[in-house]
């Protein structure tokens, strides 16, 4: 008996990838020897067998109605032949696609059910976002001018490295280079000129380290980088030259000295720290007060929140002045939230409902690392894309399978499985409005990961600031060239952490927060990355056409964009046009032909080593 299931195939599957909640799907197998064929069926928890069609010789058929509400619907097969029973289910990666035969019951099939009132921001769609830690981008004032840190000390040298100072293991994050909102501002001309349609800034409240994420105030700007006048100003410049500028909300925990927990008494208000009857002390779990209480990741200073409590979700969500909205009204374009499958479920609904009311163009962008459509988390099985809670992630799957991919790590069938199925599990909208990034705050330089140093996440007691060889820089900066020009001609919102287009080195924190080095950029880099921008800014099919991914050849990906027919992926008017881009990881050329349906004919293909080839007006 041979059998066969493609979830990406309309043949198998009609339609393929995820479905608004009450659609109906066609799913086909085929069964060459059956008698019978079944399909199981899982949703909520609960089996249902479905007697599968018989419409042909060897092929079954079963025509389904998605549920009324948002989540995940699973199935696999059993065909019968002869008395015995034979699985058919996922292939063992859990990507999609072809399925295999198991002699037992085989992992699923994968369908998302959202909700079909689901729409993102069409700009997110069509965007280049640009991550800023605003202490290591661009300082407005020189040293002697500025007031001392709260604590910790400014560096004289803003070319200096990163310090590391442990702390009960970890970094101290108690030195300072000035950057400011004011320095940003006048840096708006560069970003509009590198083709950046959108900021992400790490955050930008009240707190004692540099990187902010330890909020001490959710309603004041850090003093260090400026007040609300200055960042209402910023949002306005933006605002004037295309730019939207998307805040970092950390909400799962705050500071410890905040003035919420107020650890050290710094603040005149009482907080849960000084007594148990203090406005916030419902904020926090204390297993004995006031010295044992819940922290994230067990880190002291960073107490948890109880995020359904009533006087937090007022202060955060519902108030007429609550955080979600405070922010929105002076400016900022959405939020980025940090650790987004930490948050309740409940509560990234009421968020999203609240940024929504205020900006339905506003932004909700999570910070999930794994695929956003099934993530097990606190119990339970999450869908982050069903349109009830973000409408975007972090996409790290994405960068994983990219910088592994150039590394030798995956082979190129690899790379297209993971990202096709990502295609598969995410609505088009959320697929779409994806934050495509390689470099990050919390992850080595992009051309360190792809120098071929190695090394690069070791404990933090073995980091340091120790610079790539010449060779490692060559090397890293021709895969980073190759890489990001591929990113560019994927769906989504390609994301550059700032200075990886100059050069910057660095291990993992604090070493990849190193300042943008004004002045001492390396030019042609800087100028690779900016061709690709402009070319995906100036291409319909670039950032709305239809993707097909294809692996001729281990070590060479090509995607292929298109826009056929006057109309784009979204069925909105655009001009026709075909885009290849083929990206050769071996440091040697390649020689490939492409034979495709979308390209009219046989593509032979001279590939240069390390490169990544864009061809036009196929």
């Amino acid at each position: 008996m041979t059998l066969r299931h493609d979830s990406r195939d309309e043949r198998f599957r009609l339609p393929a990838g995820a479905l608004p909640a009450g659609a109906w799907v066609t799913l086909r197998l085929e069964a060459d020897g059956a008698e019978r064929a079944d399909l199981r069926l899982w949703w909520d928890g609960r089996a249902i067998l479905e007697p599968m069609e018989r419409i042909a010789d060897g092929l079954f058929e079963a025509r389904l109605q998605m549920p009324e509400a948002p989540g995940l619907l699973w199935y696999y097969f059993l065909a019968e032949a002869g008395g015995g029973t034979v699985f058919y289910g996922n292939a063992p990666d859990c990507l999609g696609g072809t399925g295999a035969v198991w002699d037992h019951e085989p992992p699923s099939f994968q369908i998302t059910v959202y909700d079909p009132a689901f729409k993102t921001p069409e700009w997110m769609r069509e965007t280049v976002v640009y991550q800023i830690m605003v202490d290591r981008f661009h300082a407005s004032k020189p040293v002697a001018e500025r007031e001392p840190p709260e604590r910790g000390h400014w560096h004289q040298d803003w070319y200096e490295a990163p310090e590391q100072r442990l702390v009960s293991g970890d970094n101290a994050a108690d030195d300072f280079f000035g950057g400011d909102l004011e320095g940003v501002r006048r840096k708006l001309t560069y970003l509009k000129n590198l083709g950046i349609g959108a900021v992400y800034f790490n955050p930008v409240f009240r707190a004692r380290s540099n990187h902010k994420y330890d909020t001490a105030d959710y309603l004041m700007i850090d003093p260090a980088f400026g007040d609300e006048a200055a960042f209402r100003a910023l949002c306005e410049d933006a605002k004037a030259l295309g730019i939207r500028l998307v805040l970092d909300g950390v909400f799962s925990h705050t500071g410890a000295y905040s003035r919420y927990f107020n650890l050290d008494g710094a603040f005149p208000s009482v907080g849960a720290y000084q007594s148990p009857k203090s406005p916030y002390s419902s904020w926090y779990t204390f297993r004995n007060w006031p010295n044992d209480y819940d922290s994230w990741w067990g880190v002291k200073t960073l107490p948890n929140v109880r995020e359904m409590d009533e006087g937090y979700l007022d202060f955060m969500i519902r108030g007429r002045d609550a955080v979600a909205a405070h922010w929105l009204r002076a400016g900022a374009g959405g939020w980025r939230l940090d650790v987004a499958d930490e948050l309740p479920m409940p509560f990234l609904r009421m968020l999203r409902e609240r940024v929504k009311r205020e900006d339905p163009d506003a932004a909700v962008i999570g910070e999930v690392w794994e695929d956003a459509s099934n993530k097990e988390a606190y119990g339970e099985v999450r869908s982050y894309c069903a349109g009830d809670t973000l409408d975007s992630v972090m996409n790290y799957p994405l960068r994983d399978a990219l910088l592994h991919f150039m590394t030798g790590e995956i082979t190129a069938l690899q790379f297209s499985r993971r990202i096709g199925h990502l295609q598969e599990a995410y609505p088009k909208d959320f697929f779409y409005s994806l934050m495509n990034l390689i470099g990050s705050h919390d992850r080595p330089r992009a051309i360190n990961a792809l120098s071929g140093a190695g090394g690069q996440s070791p404990p933090r007691e073995r980091r340091s600031a120790k610079k790539l060889t010449g060779a490692q820089y060559a090397l890293g900066k021709r895969r980073l060239t190759a890489a990001w020009r591929f990113l560019t001609a994927l769906p989504g919102m390609p994301c550059l952490y700032y200075g990886d287009e100059a050069g910057n080195q660095g291990m993992a924190d604090p070493f990849c927060r190193g300042t943008y080095p004004w002045g001492r950029e390396d030019k042609a880099l800087l100028e690779d990355i900016a061709g690709a921008i402009r070319r995906r800014n100036q291409s319909p099919a670039l950032r709305t056409g239809e993707l097909k991914l294809l692996a001729p050849g281990e070590d060479v990906v090509v995607a292929i964009r298109r826009i056929h027919g006057g109309r784009d992926a979204f069925g909105s008017p655009a001009p026709d046009g075909c885009i290849l881009a083929a990206l050769n990881r071996a440091d040697a050329p390649r020689r490939i032909e492409i034979e495709d349906p979308w390209l009219h004919g046989r593509l032979p293909l001279e590939l240069p080593a390390q490169h990544c080839l864009l061809i036009e007006n196929l």
